[in-house]
């Protein structure tokens, strides 16, 4: 008797440990844990970082929303549609609040903070706005008609040359510089444009600034960034705004002979409009680039 009593405690221990579960993990245990994909901070994974290149503001209105192919069709206030990418990094705002990628919708009216990516332009931010939005546009005045108040500006981020209209209301400044009237906008000038659609549905230019005209003469200090003396181009590196400029030069001009990749110049450079060619070249040092 007393040996089944024995077999039977057995079994039953047995049995018990058979069918015993793990306790959960605790949540102190840090090798447990499992990190929230969405906690804030965390990078979204396999994305790269946005562009970092110049930005660009565009406005117009969204022709099509292709998230198949992650891109936006925006008519440029009634040019030809401009194609422009977007994925998550992309942020979107409805009237200032942040709204999703999700909430795009044809015909709304956005305000885009675009970049280039390699060849592509990239949105950086999006924002819809329920009344008229600004757009801006940098590039050469390719055509401008007085009489008419019509200004054509070749854009390098738009497809075709942005036509635009003047009038009394619009402002026209030369950048860092005094002295400036309407007469000194002429075609192969460069200029920065601000501008919004008007009742007849045209861009109607509210702000141009100019940034060089042919015959002006300019001063560049900064550090050479980039040399190539077989073709004559060197870029200047700007501390003060980090703008790079590139400047032709001829590489039997005084002074080129002591180029080098981190040299720090003084160039006294012509806009022809086309490109900034070098007059004189002076080398202050040869400091580090890292400067």
């Amino acid at each position: 008797m007393l040996y089944l009593l024995t077999l039977m405690v057995l079994t039953s221990l047995t049995l018990g440990q058979s069918f015993t579960t793990a306790a959960p993990p605790s949540a102190n245990d840090p090798t447990e844990r499992t990190p929230a994909l969405d906690a804030p901070g965390n990078p979204l994974p396999g994305l790269p970082p946005s562009p970092k290149g110049k930005a660009t503001v565009i406005g117009g209105s969204i022709r099509n929303v292709d998230r198949v192919r992650d891109q936006l069709t925006v008519d440029v206030f009634g040019a030809r549609g401009m194609k422009i990418l977007f994925d998550e990094r992309t942020q979107v705002y409805r009237d200032g609040l942040k709204v999703s990628l999700g909430d795009l919708r044809n015909g709304d009216h956005v305000s885009l903070e675009t970049t280039l990516d390699q060849t592509a332009v990239f949105a950086r931010s999006i924002h819809m706005l329920t009344h008229a939005v600004e757009g801006e546009c940098t590039g050469q005045v390719l055509k401008l008609d007085r009489s008419r108040g019509e200004l054509v500006v070749r854009d390098g981020l738009s497809p075709e040359p942005v036509r635009l209209q003047m009038d009394a209301t619009t402002t026209i400044v030369r950048e860092g510089q005094e002295g400036t009237s309407p007469s000194n906008l002429e075609a192969g000038s460069l200029v920065s444009v601000r501008f919004q659609p008007s009742d007849n549905g045209k861009r109607l230019a509210s702000h141009i600034a100019i940034l060089a005209t042919p015959g002006s003469a300019f001063v560049f200090s900064g550090i050479v960034s980039f040399l190539d003396v077989h073709t004559g181009l060197l870029v200047v590196l700007d501390p003060r705004d980090q703008k790079r400029y590139e400047i032709s030069f001829d590489p039997r001009l005084p002074g080129s002979t002591s180029l080098h990749d981190g040299s720090d110049v003084t160039v006294t450079a012509g806009f022809d409009g086309t490109r900034y060619t070098a007059n004189t070249i002076t080398v202050n040092s040869a400091s580090s680039l890292a400067r």
